[in-house]
């Protein structure tokens, strides 16, 4: 077997096992464009150079290689989902040379330039958060331009030949986010070109690429949502009056007692009851469980309403302090917008990761799908108020 159909089978059990990849992984769709720049490294078919010349009665003494040159690509696509997305892209490998001797005495000197556009399917395997492996496998249509020189006994009928062929191009590599706007990638990618002659050359091309996804909502970490948990409002009735026992007096005196102010009540919903996973709009169960809130706070005297955003311990801790922020921000805009409660009574706070309801020692471990699941009660949205009825 050759090392190029290796390579192919390498290629498809790499895109095979981003098949099977665990279902936890989060849908993040987006458009995205790249440049990449390296090295292409040609392997010449010697033995068909020696048979050409040896078609014509010449015997090949030595044959030189420049077989190295400087390549980029630009391409452009759209990630389906975390794992898949097709990507179009244009190629130049630059410009691969050979120089041959023979007997009787004559040379024979060939260089071809290529380039030319791909277009394949991008196959995704997270790793970490950030760092991922890529398989790729489509078809590329290349255009090759030779110039070819010969001297002594050596002729060549036509100098200055070109060839247009389709054929299948596969890679690897690897992948690591930065940020949501900016990715870095390292790959090499396999080419059989034609070198405008009759010889079909493999061409291999490593480069390292900057990519930069469009509109790309950041996400914290790559997870799966967990069966939604819906929490009714919980009402916490205000303390009793306590029991004042009759003072004989004198005088008829209205006694005066000191009554403690009731204690705030608290409410907590699972926060995939009220929003899709990773972001911050209300939906519809959210909102039926918020006018249930509506309508019990309606008959009470409140001074303060606080809205508090929790995440669990997975992703960062600035995106998770944004997202608890933002989900916060869309409740206490619901409250007030279809409630119409008082805006200026209601504070809505982000809390990050910050006081988790899972004990430490409940969910540890890398992210998989049973740590997302076990952490399912940190992520969660609390309303606090406080006041009487």
């Amino acid at each position: 077997m050759t090392s190029t159909h290796k390579f192919s089978l390498m290629t498809l059990a790499a895109l095979g096992a981003l098949c099977a990849a665990p279902a936890y992984a989060q849908d993040d769709s987006y458009y995205y464009g790249g440049i990449g720049v390296g090295q292409a490294r040609a392997r010449i078919d010697d033995k068909r150079i020696a048979e050409t010349l040896a078609g014509t009665g010449l015997t090949t003494d030595a044959i030189a290689h420049d077989e190295r040159h400087s390549a980029y690509k630009v391409f452009g696509g759209y990630q389906f989902n975390r794992n898949f997305g097709i990507e179009l892209g244009y190629f130049h490998l630059g410009s691969f040379g050979f120089s041959a001797t023979t007997t009787p005495a004559g040379t024979l000197k060939g260089d071809f330039r290529v380039q030319g556009a791909n277009l394949g399917l991008v196959g995704t395997m997270p790793f970490t958060d950030n760092f991922s492996g890529l398989a790729r496998i489509g078809v590329q249509y290349a255009r090759t331009r030779a110039n070819i020189d010969a001297t002594g006994a050596v002729t060549v009928a036509n100098p200055r030949p070109s060839d247009r062929e389709a054929n299948v191009k596969i890679g690897l590599g690897l992948q690591y986010a930065f940020n949501p706007g900016f990715q870095v990638r390292a790959e090499v990618e396999r080419f059989r070109i034609s070198d405008a002659v009759g010889n079909h050359p493999q061409v291999a091309m490593y480069t390292v690429s900057a990519v930069f996804p469009f509109g790309r909502a950041a996400a914290p970490a790559r997870r799966a949502m967990a069966a939604p948990v819906y929490e009714q409002p919980v009402a916490v009735a205000p303390a009793p009056m306590p029991e004042v026992a009759p003072v004989a007096m004198e005088k008829t005196v209205t006694p005066v007692v000191a009554v403690a102010p009731p204690p705030p009540r608290r409410v907590s919903y699972a926060a995939e009851s009220f929003f899709v996973f990773d972001r911050s709009e209300v939906q519809p169960a959210g909102r039926q469980a918020l006018d249930s809130f509506i309508s019990q706070i309606r008959g009470s005297s409140y001074e303060t309403i606080t809205v508090q955003g929790y995440a669990d311990r997975l992703g960062s801790t600035a995106y998770n302090q944004t997202l608890s922020k933002a989900r916060a921000d869309a409740v206490k805009a619901y409250l007030v917008s279809t409630g119409g409660l008082d805006a200026n009574k209601i504070q809505a706070v982000g809390r990050s990761e910050s006081d988790p309801v899972t004990l430490p020692d409940a969910c540890k471990g890398p992210m998989s799908a049973n740590v997302i699941a076990c952490l399912a009660p940190d992520r969660r949205v609390e309303l606090e108020v406080v006041g009487s009825r």
